[in-house]
């Protein structure tokens, strides 16, 4: 039987080729042909969606080739190559850093586009499991201002009611936040110019896609709230 945390991919794999339930999937996982074979034929049944590389990586073959020399159909034969739908998020990211000479931002960004093409994660989804939302907005106000819209004083304008607790926070950089129902969200400010600024934000720890696909909708409209504030 597979390690615990192979055992899991192979599961989430089949259920996005399957339609079953995690209960069902496991079931044939377990009781079907070895875990690394059922890799090998996953990964074989997927070629056939080569033309949908783009979409599920959620970047264009223009934009990865030019940055790393590959297109996504590249990309996918050369870490297929390697097995890497058999390793660990952090060991792919490793070797294409390692084997490939791709700096480390663009490493994240193949390996988790892989790991969306290979079945292995959903969109917004860790690896591990559970699903994040990342959102951002630009404003056209100094960096001071957008952050101290996120102070206790001023969030309310924007933010409504919600409940949390700011865990830590360094100005005008980042803000830890633990939100009421024990997720988190990673907030980072960029400035963009004397007048222009970006917030970025990370919301994380949710155990089902529909759980963070509200709250992605819930982000949008906050973030639209707080420009319209500061245009105020």
């Amino acid at each position: 039987m597979p390690k615990q945390k192979d055992l899991k991919r192979l599961v989430r794999a089949r259920m996005q080729k399957t339609g079953e339930s995690y209960t069902a999937a496991r079931k044939n996982v377990v009781g079907g042909e070895p875990a690394k074979a059922r890799a090998r034929a996953s990964v074989q049944a997927q070629d056939k969606t080569s033309g949908d590389f783009a979409r599920l990586a959620g970047m264009s073959d223009a934009a990865v080739k030019q940055k790393t020399g590959r297109d996504w159909a590249g990309w996918v034969r050369a870490l297929d190559g390697i097995r890497a739908h058999e390793l660990e998020h952090r060991e792919i990211a490793l070797r294409l850093r390692q084997e490939f000479d791709v700096s480390a931002w663009w490493a994240q960004s193949v390996t988790v586009a892989y790991e969306r093409i290979r079945g292995l994660r959903d969109v917004g989804q860790r690896r591990g499991g559970g699903y994040d939302v990342n959102k951002s907005k630009t404003v056209p106000v100094a960096i001071g201002a957008l952050y101290d819209a996120f102070s206790s004083r001023k969030r309310g304008h924007w933010l409504g009611d919600a409940e949390l607790r700011v865990r830590t926070a360094t100005r005008e950089k980042s803000m830890r936040l633990d939100w009421h129902d024990g997720t988190r969200v990673d907030v980072y400010f960029w400035e963009k110019g004397p007048a222009k600024s970006q917030v970025q934000l990370q919301h994380r720890g949710f155990p089902a896609k529909a759980a963070a696909d509200r709250a992605r909708a819930e982000w949008t409209s906050r973030l639209q709230a707080l420009a319209s504030y500061l245009r105020a």
